[in-house]
């Protein structure tokens, strides 16, 4: 299993970046690439070269190359890095594309549309040597760091607990998704349920539904409870059709040890009962930008970043089985078991040899990636 990677060469100049799509979400990493003085944007990759043109003469300061495929400006550019912002049906090609070129990549989440696909992407990773780290953007708050802090000086939580509630009109796919509410957002509650207990999930019981006001085809509500390991306990409750009195995009917050309870607002407040309440200024890095800086510190360094696809996996999983609980009736489901089937899967993909020979030197996926996450 390869465990480390190599620094970039020449860490007196910026980072040549190419990006790989130029959508609503490509614009707001063009512009956070184009601001970052360790970076030079390089290329604009998107299927709809207008669309990467107009984008690119949208942004200030931005000269980036344009093309059709991310191959025309491997070819063209020789960049250090590539920041995948395609959909996430094409998220795996263009990752793949990237790494077995000898490039590292930061992805927008999801990793892949499937479990299976994600642990591939790992496999890849690992063959070819080179860092795949996944953007978990709200993940990089300052206030969601001094909430962590907040909770370990309390002890080991028994019990966190997020009520997301919100009532978006997005139209498009979202709500046409079977699990838009599961699938498309909770992911960012479960992956910092896992920065903050610091350990990582077993089994859930889930269940969803879609309210009779619901403007979703699917269910636009979900209440999953975890169980992590040392018996700690996440419940999250949410909606996606819940009209006023909304909570922050980032949920409200609630954690309950041995030494009290401490809450955060999704926002700036955290508070314990130990130490009271305090606004957190925002960091100098939040979001994708944060995700840019830690990204972009590990290649300087070679030290593995928080969001290697290794570690993202596990937040992948979690999405994976609340899925699998909701649509079996509320079952409990064990996430090594999934794992399990998910790693089967992943060796009857249409991948690489490389891919598949470095899942094969896996003894079960689990222990894998849990080595991973130590190195």
């Amino acid at each position: 299993m390869v465990t480390g990677f190599s620094p970039v060469a020449d860490p007196g100049r910026p980072l040549r970046v190419v990006q790989v799509g130029a959508g609503a979400m490509g614009l707001a990493w063009l512009r956070t690439l184009t601001a970052d003085p360790g970076v030079e944007l390089v290329g604009v990759a998107d299927l709809d070269v207008d669309r990467a043109r107009a984008a690119v003469r949208s942004v200030d300061g931005c000269a980036a190359e344009v093309a059709a495929s991310l191959g025309e400006l491997l070819a063209a550019t020789a960049p250090d890095a590539v920041v995948n912002v395609t959909v996430p049906a094409a998220h795996g090609a263009v990752t793949m594309e990237a790494l077995f070129a000898g490039v590292p990549v930061l992805c927008e989440k999801p990793a892949a549309p499937t479990l299976a696909e994600a642990l591939a992407q790992a496999a890849a990773s690992e063959a070819t040597g080179r860092l795949l780290m996944i953007s978990q953007s709200r993940r990089y708050f300052a206030a969601l760091a001094a909430y962590r802090a907040r909770i370990a000086r309390l002890g080991p939580p028994g019990l966190l607990t997020t009520g997301f509630f919100r009532g978006p009109r997005f139209g498009g796919f979202r709500e046409e998704m079977a699990q838009p509410l599961l699938v498309d957002m909770a992911i960012h509650a479960f992956d910092a349920a896992r920065y903050l207990l610091g350990s990582e999930p077993v089994s859930v019981v889930c269940e969803s539904w879609n309210p009779a006001w619901s403007w979703y085809r699917g269910d636009a509500s979900a209440t999953a409870t975890f169980l992590f390991e040392r018996d700690a306990r996440y419940v999250f409750t949410g909606s996606w059709c819940a009209d006023g009195q909304e909570t922050s995009w980032n949920g409200e917050w609630r954690a309950v040890a041995a030494g009290g309870t401490a809450t955060w607002d999704g926002e700036r407040r955290v508070a314990s009962s130990a130490e009271g309440a305090a606004d957190v200024p925002p960091g100098a890095h939040e979001q994708i930008a944060g995700a840019l800086l830690e990204f972009t510190g590990a290649l300087r360094t070679g030290v593995t970043p928080s969001g290697s696809i290794h570690d993202n996996v596990g937040s992948l999983a979690m999405v994976a089985a609340a899925v699998r609980s909701a649509e079996s009736g509320g079952a409990r489901v064990t996430i090594g078991a999934l794992l399990d089937q998910a790693y089967e899967e992943a060796l009857g993909l249409p991948v690489r040899e490389e891919v598949r020979a470095a899942l094969a030197s896996w003894d079960d996926p689990a222990t894998a990636l849990a080595t991973a996450r130590k190195r």
